[in-house]
């Protein structure tokens, strides 16, 4: 049978405007977890960019050995192993990049990926995701993957601890403080927020070091096993969430029982042999931490059988200095750091704290605030951007 000249070249063009689709999504990330998580509802995310996220800012291209390696990974400011479902995505990623015979290009808030490998690795993740009819997976699988773009995108482009461009590290400019070990903060943090440069929860373990201030993902499953069995050994009754919960009456600081603490006076440089009394913050978008909230109270119910939370409010909270960069939704809504720094100011007001100096190290924190302040407001400058907040129009922003 003779073809039309037209026709073979409309059908070679055709070939070249559809490419093969992907290869089937690799079986191990549909495995079930080694510890099956308890049931939970679908969680909800919010599929527009938060008002202070900066402006979209082109990348250079992925350099690195190629897989995430463990040293690599804990640099980034957590003693945890590399989570299994980050590990295989960035093997799937660098897999396709192979495939492709092009260097993955990454962009914008939240390290996006760019160019044509975005529609190649759109399909391909998409694929992946309709074939996990379990919420926590979609759930675990979202997770994995805004980290390990984050994580591959970032390589020789940011500071591996204060998370700035390399000519805007601020590390040299932090000090160091030790936090009374009576106490330990979780920066409980959504993966929109990992790797973001105005992240003010990462200051907390750049000053009170991974272990007074460890760093624990949404969704990813080895880092919330790691906090509540932190949590099931200290007892409920140490822990408490810094969240302004609407629906029922948060406890304040004075409220707070340090039963069973190491609380000597003469010898405060002590080692605490009990377990330290967990305060956990919900760090991530106003509109991301929602879904923080219910994923906490779903497990705190599936452990202790309750169905509220403890949940604490501070009386003295005041404005953070990064909102001269970006708004404050209302008045008990403030950036992470500011709201540690202001949990350490009215512990150090309990009088039988008063031996721990938890008003140096509050200070601490805010002078780590002031340095990434004038880190991010420099290189604004530097680039021409605007370092005033937008104005907000709901009466109870400041």
């Amino acid at each position: 049978m003779l073809v039309s000249p037209s026709s073979v070249r409309a059908l070679a063009f055709l070939h070249r405007r559809f490419p093969p689709p992907p290869p089937p999504p690799r079986p191990h990330l549909l495995q079930p977890p080694t510890h099956p998580a308890p049931p939970r509802s679908a969680m909800a995310f919010s599929a527009e960019p938060a008002a202070e996220e900066a402006e979209e800012e082109a990348l250079p291209p992925v350099t690195g050995p190629g897989e995430v390696t463990a040293e690599e990974w804990r640099r980034w400011g957590t003693s945890s192993p590399l989570p299994a479902a980050v590990a295989a995505v960035v093997g799937e990623l660098l897999e396709m990049e192979a495939e492709a015979g092009q260097k993955m290009r990454f962009g914008g808030v939240g390290s996006k990926i760019k160019g044509d490998f975005k529609d190649m690795e759109d399909k391909k993740h998409r694929a992946v995701y309709q074939t996990l009819a379990d919420s926590d997976k979609k759930l675990q699988y979202f997770s994995a993957r805004q980290i390990a773009c984050r994580l591959l995108g970032s390589r020789g482009y940011l500071c591996q601890k204060c998370w700035l461009p390399m000519e805007d590290c601020m590390c040299a400019k932090l000090g160091s403080c030790n936090l009374w070990q009576g106490i330990r903060f979780w920066l409980y943090m959504h993966p929109k927020d990992f790797l973001r440069q105005n992240n003010t929860g990462k200051l907390l373990w750049q000053v009170f070091g991974i272990q007074a201030a460890p760093l624990c993902l949404f969704g990813i499953q080895e880092h919330e096993d790691i906090m509540w069995d932190a949590f099931q050994r200290s007892g409920k009754g140490k822990v408490s969430f810094l969240y302004p919960n609407k629906s029922t009456t948060p406890m304040s600081v004075k409220d707070l029982k340090f039963d069973g603490l190491n609380l000597s006076c003469d010898h405060p440089e002590e080692d605490v042999k009990d377990e330290p009394f967990n305060f956990v913050l919900l760090d991530g978008t106003w509109s991301n931490s929602a879904a923080l909230y219910r994923r906490l109270k779903e497990r705190w119910t599936a452990i202790w059988g309750e169905e509220d939370i403890p949940c604490i409010s501070l009386s003295t909270l005041s404005a953070s200095v990064m909102h001269k960069l970006r708004p404050q939704p209302a008045w008990d809504r403030t950036c992470t750091a500011a709201a540690a720094s202001g949990l350490l100011w009215e512990l150090d007001m309990r009088s039988e704290l008063g031996a721990f100096e938890l008003g140096k190290q509050a200070e601490a924190v805010e002078c780590s605030l002031d340095v990434l302040l004038d880190a991010l407001t420099a290189r604004r400058l530097r680039l021409g951007r605007s370092i005033t907040r937008k104005q907000r129009h709901n009466r109870n922003c400041i």
